[in-house]
């Protein structure tokens, strides 16, 4: 879910709908409009010309414009506006054009939707430029005096004016910052407009509103003639009633396929995460990638390997979905890679980072079933699969797929965490020798290294007579009263923001015994003290316990109706991670922030799909407080030996692979979860281990920022080197380059950004995480790699460099 361009049919719709009562009715627009789709000229379709024109008599005594509606920029330099002509003429300019191919600006594409609307007669002195657009602190008005179809370079022309996340401002103000070169007569009344546009790009949750031109007629009437418009699909559930039913198109040169649509609809009935969008459905390449981060670091080393051309599809699926939803998505892939062949055969690519907590297992079950239920289809188009993946209940998933081979005749190469997460691309591309690479040995047990750094050092006995020595760690909860912890202090005991040690304690909010379970066993393995988590939040039950294991005996976890009751009953603990839901996410934040930030030094948000306006109230709330922020859309972060946030990790054997349960001396930060848990595994394998690792979350407007954890890092004596893992979208890359040129970080540090593959297509194309797509200048990975190379960083070619 991210920030989705709508029709320009849609948002006129919308703004005619909702700027009279913004504007206390000093506005209002025309809403009228008619959206012709392909099918125009088919007797069976619903929508006909003469059905339209029935439903749209206006049309027939009214001068009209012709032109697409499907994002396309410069439309009028193209020759596709046609102005100020009857009904009839516009019905004829569509048919000549409707369904066929045109070049715009080097994107090839097929014009099938077009927009007919009022033709409003004005001189060119009218045409004004203006826009709304976010950043993470706030809007950013832009205007410029010369609007239209040559209104040239806008960032270079246009007068800004910041807008501070709440602040009201009134049509005076904008009058003052913004209007100085609007003419004097017009001046009150752009203002005014200004004002009531900010309010409803705000109420609407828009994330970009451009109109181009605006024109202001001399009777004081305001009409937006050309209109491009992106909405947060994240905030669905509270604009559906203002929203109505949401239009959002495919970028002009990409065809859209139901298939894309179906996947959509299963991404929106579920709390997992499902993507698809094909890019060359007759291609040699298919990919079936779990995780936002991964999912573009494949696609990214299939192109940098010359592959672009053949890719497919780009998709991911994450977030623990059922076999179920799995078995859907995997069918959905399968039916469109087996639709055309090729003689050399086809590929299909299924990978993925280690999972944090998506369970193998459960989803190879679907995969399997879709693969059984292509078989014949799959043998018949030569199709051979590479199969990486690793995470919870690996094991049982790779011998699942190795079952399958053996029963079904399919060509398949199995492999675990065993091979680095894109060593398949060249060999599925056939650039490396197929025996290049075994197999994933189900009877196969690697040899036990010994870490002599995680020896505990021998005790001599102790005297006799004297206490005897505990066998495991002492439990902290037991079944006594509540309010056992109630009368410690906080004094010499809070962290600084987003610090952590052996002795940091958290509360839990909802209820997560595989998470809870998890942290309980991280922290037994690291030998601390007492369990990291000191009690759970449900507001839908009453005050219980909960029982886990901490170690081999059993122990309970105290459970509380409100945040405020777990506060008061355990004051040393000083992390909140909030497992509420996208819905909630924001309420229960407010009330930590708002109540509770002398105690709860940080905050982790795991939700995945919070309206990035709901977001940026988090952040700038917390930083009013001084409050940390990991998240939202996060898997939390791990520091090895001390402390790890919910599923961070992984399952117990992926702790002890990546040696997690003692301190190395490397700290990273990614905003993808799944693949900082690939970065565990990476850094183990070829260094002395992790220190400390945090995803911030792969959202537009993360809670914390890159340079935030890296100069934690810097400051941390026992970090001796640093890794930074972005991507495509976003700026926040820029000021770890200010940092490094400043001398504020001096460590060495290894950088890159996944999601150079964009630059291989002539569309835009929007990534797994809610951030991932470049929405300005210099949001692109290679424009990022190349600034962070030029400040120093170390910057491989590839990620698999």
């Amino acid at each position: 879910m991210s920030a989705k361009a709508v029709r320009e049919y849609y948002g006129k719709q919308l703004l005619a709908r909702h700027i009279g009562a913004l504007s206390g009715g000093a506005f209002e627009a025309d809403g009228r409009g008619i959206l012709v789709r392909k099918d125009v000229n088919d007797p069976a379709s619903p929508e006909t010309w003469d059905s339209l024109l029935a439903a749209n008599p206006w049309a027939r005594e009214t001068p009209l414009v012709a032109k697409p509606d499907q994002l396309i920029k410069r439309r009028g330099k193209a020759g596709l506006v046609y102005v100020n002509k009857s009904f009839d003429e516009c019905r004829k300019w569509v048919d000549a054009r409707m369904n066929s191919s045109v070049t715009i600006d080097g994107v090839e594409g097929v014009l099938h939707t077009f927009l007919l609307e009022p033709f409003v007669p004005h001189a060119q002195e009218d045409e004004y430029y203006v826009a709304i657009t976010s950043d993470r602190g706030g809007e950013e008005l832009l205007f410029c005096v010369e609007g239209g179809v040559d209104v040239g370079d806008v960032d270079a022309k246009a007068s800004r004016m910041r807008v501070a996340l709440n602040e009201d401002v009134d049509a005076a103000a904008i009058e003052r910052s913004l209007l100085a070169k609007a003419p004097a007569g017009r001046r009150g009344r752009l203002a005014a407009f200004y004002a009531a546009l900010l309010k409803f790009y705000r109420e609407l949750h828009f994330t970009l509103l451009e109109i181009n031109p605006l024109v202001v007629e001399a009777s004081g009437a305001v009409v937006p003639l050309d209109l491009a418009a992106k909405i947060d699909e994240t905030a669905h559930f509270l604009c559906q009633s203002k929203w109505g039913p949401v239009d959002l198109p495919a970028p002009f040169g990409r065809a859209e396929f139901p298939e894309e649509a179906y996947i959509r609809g299963l991404d929106a009935k579920t709390g997992a995460s499902l993507k698809l969008t094909v890019l060359n459905v007759t291609g040699r390449v298919w990919t079936m990638v779990a995780g936002g981060g991964a999912s573009v670091v494949y696609a990214d080393t299939i192109c940098d390997l010359g592959f672009a051309h053949e890719l497919a599809n780009y998709g991911e699926y994450s977030g623990a979905p059922t076999d179920e939803q799995t078995f859907n998505y995997a069918r959905t892939i399968l039916g469109l890679m087996t639709r055309t062949k090729r003689p050399e055969g086809k590929v299909l690519i299924v990978g993925g980072g280690i999972a944090n907590f998506t369970d193998v297992a459960a989803t190879f079950r679907g995969l399997v079933k879709a693969l059984r239920m292509y078989r014949d289809e799959l043998l018949a188009g030569g199709v051979k699969i590479y199969v990486r993946r690793a995470g919870p209940n690996y094991q049982e998933g790779l011998k699942t797929m190795l079952k399958l081979r053996d029963e079904s005749g399919l060509f398949l190469r199995v492999f675990g965490p065993e091979q680095d997460a894109v060593s398949v691309c060249p060999l599925a591309l056939g650039l490396v020798d197929d025996k290049s690479m075994p197999d994933f040995d189900p009877d196969a047990r690697p040899g036990v290294v010994v870490d002599e750094s995680a020896k505990t050092p021998a005790t001599p006995p102790p005297p006799p007579g004297g206490p005897p020595r505990p066998t495991s760690p002492a439990r902290t909860f037991s079944a006594n009263s509540l309010s056992d912890l109630a009368g410690l202090s906080l004094e010499g005991a809070a962290m600084a923001s987003t610090q952590f040690t052996a002795k940091t304690r958290c509360l839990v909010y909802g209820l997560q015994p595989r998470a809870v379970q998890g942290m309980l066993d991280f922290d037994f393995m690291c030998k601390r003290s007492k369990p990291s988590v000191a009690a759970m939040v449900y507001p839908f039950q009453g005050q219980h316990y909960a029982k886990f294991y901490w170690g081999t005996e059993e122990t309970l976890v105290p459970v509380y109706p409100s945040l405020q009751a777990a506060c008061a009953k355990h004051p040393d603990a000083s992390v909140l991670v909030n497992f509420a839901s996208y819905r909630s996410v924001f309420d229960t934040c407010s009330e930590a922030l708002d109540n509770h930030a002398d105690q709860l030094r940080t905050l982790a948000i795991i939700a995945e799909g919070v309206p990035e306006r709901q977001t940026r109230a988090i952040i700038e709330k917390a930083e009013a407080k001084g409050v940390g922020l990991i998240g939202p859309a996060t898997v939390g972060g791990i520091k090895p030996g001390c402390f790890r946030i919910g599923n961070t990790g992984g399952m117990l054997d992926n702790i002890v692979m990546s040696k997690l349960y003692r301190p190395g001396s490397v700290s990273y930060v990614s905003k993808s979860g799944g693949m900082s848990n690939e970065l565990n595994n990476i850094i183990s394998r070829h260094s002395d281990g992790v220190c400390e690792g945090v995803a911030i979350g792969g959202d537009a407007y993360p809670g914390s920022r890159f340079v935030d954890h890296l100069l934690r890092y810097e400051a941390n004596p026992d970090c001796k080197a640093l890794v930074l893992l972005g991507e495509v979208g976003g700026a926040d890359e820029y000021d770890v380059c200010d940092a490094i040129k400043s001398g504020r970080l001096t460590k060495p540090l290894v950088a890159w950004c996944i999601g150079t593959c964009a630059s291989a297509f002539s569309f835009e194309v929007q990534f797994g995480h809610a951030g991932a797509c470049a929405r300005g200048r210099g949001e692109a990975a290679v424009d990022k790699n190349a600034a962070l190379r030029e400040a120093g960083a170390v910057v491989p070619r590839a990620f698999a460099e």
